[in-house]
């Protein structure tokens, strides 16, 4: 038995100093026990699991004292929990409902009834979960999905293993669908049992209590640290893990050089009906798992907790490509596993048929999450890189299910027709048409050169904000690194690199691959401005401009249509250019000249991608100087003395040249993206100029 703040399995979290300051606010504390709680993986993934807390309130009509419950609320995730996401309600009311309870064949229209028995008028949505705590006595309850329990509570024997590890201190429940009746078996498992620490939920997971929050997290700490040092003291007792090593995992950096090269591929593909962002993983346990003799066994068979295949299917794709399979002739690796893709769709609508009932709602799409790849790792899509990655920790918490049951007794999955009515289940449905509309760029995803500030980090705000994912390649990564914290978690990425350099390019596409999947969106904003009469501009000059602006937006288009042929659903790509490329100015041949090669070669990209649904159109910009980094320095002096004025009168100069007298921001110049990316679907080989109207600009 360990102590109170010692495990070796789980992460004690709880901090006395932070929990002193939460004295006395019982609701607090909660919060506080349920975030600590989803800070650990092990214990439950992002949006799994539950808890609550019972508090004594004023009756608002009565003034009369009243036990209150506070949990959390539907779609909410305990790691991140805040009093918004939690419901209040009457516990006696919401115990009345058992007077008008009709059985299981109504489960789903108690949670209508929920609503009567609501204390706080501001509550939200009030979980499935919420009579299972609620039929419970205790002041603080806590329903999690660690690994460990789901391995007991999964495997063949589940009752008779729970009562070798815990004797008469737990009770056992066998599987059954959440819901207002498994709240009343959970009550009845506690008369039969009084005293017991908790309950163990057959394919599903945990359930443990206390009469203080400490208490509780301890308590549920303790059982997870027992069923985890069970799990490890049998493991290769019944011989190597998940039957040995079949297929050897390549190295690291051989692993992801595949992935790169395969994730497009693998994303058109499960982007049949929807397009979908992806994420890859090649973790140990990913590896050891996709790697052994019992993989063939065991993936088919699927997940047992229903939040696990809630989010990765029923069952996986497993590929069957060698770890070191040429991958560079597209069409025949897209030929290689197109049957694949066509066989799990057949199977899976099959599974729809076999299962659905006279309401069930219409089939979804029928393409894998979750796909393993012997040798190599896993990749999740999904339709977001947030819920791509999450179904990944969730098949891996899968893998972590499998190897514990596989190790004490034998795993086994939920039947396909139980699984079939959570998937489908009419209240999961109503979840899923909650969801806000989706964003304008949302399953897209976008490279932006001079991401790491000015008009390239505008273009990439703006994108993000309209809901892609955006991945910022600049040459001095300290700006990258700086830029990319302004973005919160599965947004966005970043590669610093050289876009002179066709590796260095290269990298940057495979960074996106293997973070996103993909890309959908390539913007070449990188550049620097040299303003110098002729005499002056050196062959450096010439160069050096020539290089970044044109070379580079000529890399980036070839990477980028190497990547978007493998993805087969077309693509954007953007120059930002200038008015320079359309008007003849003073001191100004070398940066005019490649700005103008910039434009053209827009056009006869735009000429030659458009029957892939390729679109290649150019932003150009003018006067933009405050925020832009190329107005830094000598370029901003060379246009003062072009002009015979000083640097500070600068902005007022461009903007009353402009027919419109407005200064030009960098924002300005990323909403001229948006119109391409996000609007003008059907626009191509064009020009659009962001300058406030300059007559001279104008495209003849």
């Amino acid at each position: 038995m360990t102590s109170s703040t010692t495990f070796k399995h789980v992460n004690y979290l709880w901090d006395e100093a932070k929990a002193a300051e939460l004295a006395g606010d019982e609701v607090a504390l909660f919060l506080y026990r349920s975030n600590i709680l989803g800070a650990d993986l092990r214990i439950t993934n992002y949006g799994g699991g539950n808890t609550s807390v019972k508090t004594i309130e004023k009756d608002v009509l009565t003034g009369a004292p009243a036990e209150v419950m506070w949990i959390k609320g539907s779609g909410g995730d305990i790691g991140t929990l805040t009093r918004k996401g939690i419901a209040g309600l009457y516990t006696e009311k919401l115990r009345a409902l058992k007077n008008i309870y009709r059985g299981l064949e109504h489960e789903d229209e108690m949670v209508a009834l929920f609503y009567h028995t609501l204390y706080d008028l501001d509550s939200t949505a009030p979980s499935i979960d919420t009579p299972l705590h609620g039929m419970l006595p205790f002041k603080h309850i806590d329903h999690l999905h660690p690994d460990a329990l789901i391995a007991i509570a999964a495997a063949k024997d589940s009752e008779a293993i729970t009562k070798e590890i815990w004797g008469d201190t737990m009770g056992w429940v066998p599987w059954q669908r959440p819901g207002f009746d498994l709240g009343l078996q959970l009550e009845k498992c506690l008369a039969e049992n009084p005293g017991i620490r908790g309950i163990v939920l057959g394919s599903h997971g945990l359930f443990t209590w206390g009469d203080t929050s400490h208490e509780c997290y301890v308590n549920s700490l303790e059982v997870i640290e027992q069923a985890s040092q069970y799990i490890e003291d049998r493991l290769g007792e019944k011989g190597p893990i998940f039957g040995g090593e079949k297929v050897a995992a390549l190295p690291e950096a051989d692993r992801k050089a595949q992935a790169a090269k395969l994730a497009p591929v693998l994303r058109g593909l499960c982007s049949s009906e929807k397009r979908m962002i992806g994420h890859f993983t090649d973790d140990s346990r990913v590896l050891q798992f996709v790697g052994s003799h019992d993989l063939d066994r065991l993936a088919p068979l699927g997940t047992s907790c229903p939040d696990h295949f809630l989010r990765t299917k029923i069952q996986p794709l497993v590929l069957e490509l060698a770890p070191d399979e040429d991958l560079s002739d597209t069409e025949k690796v897209k030929e290689q596993i197109t049957s694949a893709f066509e066989e799990y769709r057949l199977q899976y609508n099959g599974y729809y048929q076999a299962h659905k009932r006279d309401n069930s709602p219409a089939v979804r799409d029928p393409n894998p999450v979750v796909i393993l790849y012997p040798g190599v790792g896993m990749f999740a899509f999904a339709k977001n890189k947030q819920t791509a990655r999450v179904a990944a920790e969730f098949y891996t918490n899968a893998i972590n299910v499998m190897r514990g049951a596989e190790a004490i007794s034998e795993y086994t999955a939920l039947p396909r027709q139980e699984a079939f009515d959570i998937e489908y289940w009419l209240l999961e449905e109503a979840k899923l048409q909650r969801m806000p509309k989706e964003q304008p760029l949302s399953r897209r995803v976008a490279i932006v050169t001079g991401g790491g500030g000015g008009i390239g980090k505008a273009i990439a705000d703006k994108l993000a904000a309209e809901g892609a994912c955006v991945v910022l390649t600049d040459i001095a990564e300290d700006r990258l690194v700086e830029a990319n914290a302004t973005y919160k978690r599965d947004v966005s990425t970043y590669a610093a690199g050289d876009v002179t350099d066709p590796n260095a390019v290269e990298k940057t596409f495979d960074k996106a691959c293997l973070e996103f999947g993909g890309v959908d969106i390539v913007v070449h904003c990188a550049g620097l401005a040299i303003s110098k009469p002729l005499e002056e501009t050196t062959q450096k000059d010439w160069d050096i401009l020539q290089d970044v602006l044109v070379k580079g937006q000529f890399h980036m288009a070839q990477s980028g249509v190497k990547v978007m042929r493998k993805q087969g659903f077309g693509g954007d790509i953007i120059s930002i250019a200038s008015k320079n490329g359309l008007v003849a100015g003073p001191n100004n041949v070398a940066y005019g000249t490649a700005k103008a090669a910039q434009q053209h070669m827009t056009r006869l990209l735009a000429a030659e991608l458009g029957p892939e649904k390729i679109k290649v159109n150019t932003v150009n910009p003018d006067g933009v100087i405050v925020g832009s980094k190329i107005w830094e320095g000598a370029w901003a002096e060379g246009r003062a003395k072009a002009y015979g004025i000083t640097v500070e009168e600068l902005p007022a100069h461009y903007a009353k040249r402009n027919l419109m007298n407005e200064i030009i921001y960098p924002e300005d110049i990323a909403n001229g993206v948006f119109a391409f990316v996000g609007v003008l679907d059907k626009s191509t080989g064009n020009i659009l100029n962001v300058d406030g109207g300059m007559a001279n600009a104008f495209v003849r």
